[in-house]
């Protein structure tokens, strides 16, 4: 089924194009074999992903914001007026009862030893502390109140998104799922402030449970917090609290976690937002891994929640009744939010994932062990394992508690729901172009070639089994984009042409908006980008031995052309260094490292940027005969026996072509990493400028501003300066032991290790990530 086009009205296309109007954006694979996204990993969950194959059989999409007679049981005038009312009071609410919920909350364990914990004079209010704990626990389901706001969200959202699609593909499973007993918890990435609006509404259109929502917002309104309680939004924090701070509080962080607990002992449905944050999320996956562990819940399905925004609304972690206010009006008088596609993915049974062993985690390592003899010691060859990120579990704001060898286990489940829900986000209109505008033309492209590269860039999309969420005619559909991203383009057309041509703006606000946008691009062919960049690497090596000279990293590329030969095993170890580089949610996590980047070569070798170097031989490689003409028999009893024991190891070669269809294409798989890999190099370079130690705000804050100096400089690469880029760059670093912290009881303090502080190491260091931004032409 084809997915209609987001635009409601015809678009304007004044600019002249010379595209016939009838071209579609896309191959017919589009309308008839649509991608399937979100389905189970067959290696952690083979039995889920068996038993819900057979339930998937509803599908195409449905714009939930589009409501008219055909969703009602009646039909009229007046039914056509009062449709939205007459759809929202049919649908299914499931109440839930408070009952006893504050007394089994009072006296589990957890809360009890909480209170044993705290000082003596501390423990004489135990009663009054307790108390203040009430309104969060006595969090409800008002089917009343559900309906009600379903109604203002359906009528705000639609003056605000052209459309809310929903993919119907698992909608069966997911009844199926809720009808068997084992509550659903959905899990979603954290993009705005609307995301756990979305799931829960979605939900309710389709009479499916409304989930208890995990909420990490700041909201000081009291009216608006009791309303929202009453909505199933379980308000964590208070004040200036953060998440962090609430896990190192151990009577709260007991209260929360008994609350969870109690919601899907009555079988409640919980919505949680992840984040590849330390702390954001990811322990309340590690609570519940630990629940079904205790026996205290048999089980629970995980359901990922991919949301794609045609443009991402502005997060806002605190609000109040002035943002409120200002939200609203802006959703009532302006459109300027594009579309949201939203596609709930099959769900998984987490009981299965933890009992079957099939989620190792046995090879994870420090990424000091993993690296740091390499960039240092010049060595080739990389330790074979995954990267470890404990700090995926801020054990450092629980002094009371200690790491466990079972927090491995929650890490992965926690990695494996961020690549999950990433994996099935569709990639929208404006992360095509912005893509395109942002890796392959920041220097301007025209609009007829924009046009031809956005239908290619879909083509190899689909090809990869990445859904798209727009459809129809190509004009309308790069029309509807560019008008969407207009603040943040430059577009400059002369009278005497009639091909504008488009360029990004040179600013850190357009850069971040289109860096934001391109990120589900860049996940689907993150494959192709690790073993391009590992091509960049043995490139650089090549030029740094004399055969050419290599010019600034950062200053585009050169003019010299290659005919060399590269080593698949040099080659796979490059693709694996930089595999241990990447940020949480790249990688599938049930993949090992190794695994990772010989396919990433593989996929260079589909897209035809690599070709097998034949090697003449006197003797065909498949010739099972030895050079005497006699094969040569073992015993049947020798331990070594193998049937490959007339087989020699051949270590394959590869040359470097061009792609007929895309001449380009090495470049542009490059720059799909440069963004984090260039915030490595200039984090690395200001840290010698750094009075040490500082406080980790003041760390991240000076960094930050010396990478807006360096963009500034250059006039270009803003992307690469945001903070969040320089959070995942400095995070990167500590892991790598390049900055240390150190913990006391004014917080965390990072200081440079004494190693890094010779500038020869530290050279060291940028060679090691410069080597992998692209500076070539092939």
């Amino acid at each position: 089924m084809e997915l209609k086009s987001v635009e409601t009205h015809k678009p304007d296309v004044s600019w002249g194009l010379k595209i016939k109007r009838k071209t579609k954006i896309v191959s017919p694979c589009l309308g008839m074999l649509r991608p399937t996204v979100g389905l189970c990993c067959h290696q952690c969950t083979p039995e889920s992903l068996r038993n819900k194959l057979e339930q998937n059989s509803l599908g195409g999409f449905r714009n939930i914001l589009k409501i008219n007679e055909k969703h009602t049981r009646y039909r009229g005038w007046l039914v056509r007026r009062l449709c939205c009312v007459l759809f929202v009071s049919n649908c299914k609410v499931f109440p839930s009862p408070i009952t006893n919920r504050a007394e089994r909350v009072y006296q589990s364990n957890r809360v009890k030893e909480a209170l044993a914990a705290e000082p003596q004079a501390e423990r004489a209010g135990d009663a009054t502390r307790l108390s203040n704990f009430l309104p969060l626990i006595n969090t409800c389901i008002s089917s009343g109140l559900v309906r009600f706001a379903g109604w203002c969200l359906l009528k705000m959202l639609s003056s605000a998104f052209g459309s809310v699609q929903v993919n119907l593909n698992h909608l069966l499973a997911l009844h199926k799922a809720s009808q068997e007993g084992s509550p659903l918890v959905y899990v979603h990435v954290r993009q705005s402030a609307l995301d756990c609006t979305l799931v829960a509404l979605a939900l309710f259109c389709h009479s499916l449970k409304v989930p208890y929502t995990i909420c990490p917002l700041r909201i000081d309104n009291r009216l608006l917090r009791m309303i929202l309680r009453r909505l199933g939004v379980v308000l964590l924090l208070d004040g200036d609290q953060t998440e962090q701070e609430l896990e190192s509080d151990p009577l709260s962080s007991a209260v929360v976690t008994s609350l969870v607990r109690e919601l899907l002992h009555e079988g409640q449905a919980v919505s949680v937002s992840v984040s590849a944050e330390p702390g954001e999320g990811g322990p309340w996956l590690s609570r519940i891994r630990q629940f079904i562990k205790d026996g205290a819940v048999p089980d629970v399905s995980l359901v990922p929640v991919g949301i794609s925004y045609d443009f991402v609304p502005p997060a806002d972690p605190q609000i109040g009744v002035g943002s409120l206010l200002k939200c609203l009006l802006s959703l009532l008088w302006t459109r300027s939010w594009g579309s949201v596609r939203i596609d709930l993915a099959q769900p998984f049974s987490l009981k299965e994932m933890c009992d079957s062993g099939r989620c190792s985690v046995d090879d994870l390592l420090p990424l000091q062990d993993l690296l740091l003899p390499v960039i240092l010691n010049n060595r080739s060859e990389s330790a074979n394992g995954g990267r470890r990120m404990p700090w995926l579990l801020p054990f450092h704001y629980a002094p009371r508690r200690e790491p466990h060898p079972q927090d491995d286990l929650s890490i992965a489940i926690i990695l494996h729901l961020i690549h999950s829900t990433t994996s099935c986000k569709a990639v929208m209109s404006t992360g095509v172009v912005s893509s395109l505008l942002l890796h392959r033309h920041h220097k301007g492209v025209k609009l007829s070639v924009l046009c031809r590269e956005v239908s290619w860039l879909t083509e190899e999309l689909l090809f990869r089994n990445k859904d798209v969420g727009f459809g129809g005619t190509l004009p309308r559909v790069v029309h509807y984009a560019l008008s969407l991203l207009g603040p943040h383009l430059l577009i400059a057309a002369a009278p005497s042409r009639t091909d504008p041509l488009i360029l990004p703006r040179a600013s850190a606000a357009a850069a971040h908006q289109l860096s934001v946008q391109a990120q589900t691009v860049t996940h689907a062919f993150i494959m192709e980008a690790v073993a391009a960049c590992a091509v960049s690497a043995m490139l650089s090596d090549v030029a740094g031995s004399g055969v050419s000279n290599r010019g600034d990293t950062d200053e585009g590329k050169g003019d010299h052309e290659f005919d060399v030969v590269l080593c698949q095993t040099e080659l796979t170890n490059r693709a694996l260094q930089l595999c241990h580089l990447l940020p949480p949610g790249f990688m599938p996590p049930c993949q090992s490292s190794h695994s990772f980047a010989l396919d990433a070569v593989d996929s260079l070798v589909r897209c035809g940027i690599l070709i097998m170097e034949e090697v003449p031989r006197d003797a065909p490689i498949c010739d099972v005969w030895k050079r005497d003409g006699t094969l040569s028999w073992t015993t049947s009893d020798d331990p070594y026996n193998s049937d490959s024991d007339c087989e020699e190891v051949v270590s394959r070669s590869y040359k470097i072509t061009k792609p007929s269809q895309c001449p380009d294409l090495l470049f542009f798989l490059c720059s799909l990493l440069s963004e984090y890999l260039r915030s490595l190099c200039w984090t690395t370079s200001a840290l010698e400028n750094l009075p040490c130690p500082l406080t980790e705000t003041d760390f991240k804050t000076q960094i930050h501003a010396q990478l807006c100096d360096m963009a500034r400089k250059k006039k270009a690469h803003y992307e690469s300066c945001s903070e969040e880029a320089v959070h995942t760059a400095l995070r990167t670093l500590i892991d790598l032991g390049v900055v240390v912290e150190t913990r006391d009881t004014g917080g965390v303090l990072l200081s440079l290790n004494p190693l890094f502080r010779s500038s020869q190491n530290r050279q060291k260091l940028h060679r090691f990530f410069s080597q992998y931004l692209c500076n070539y032409k092939i």
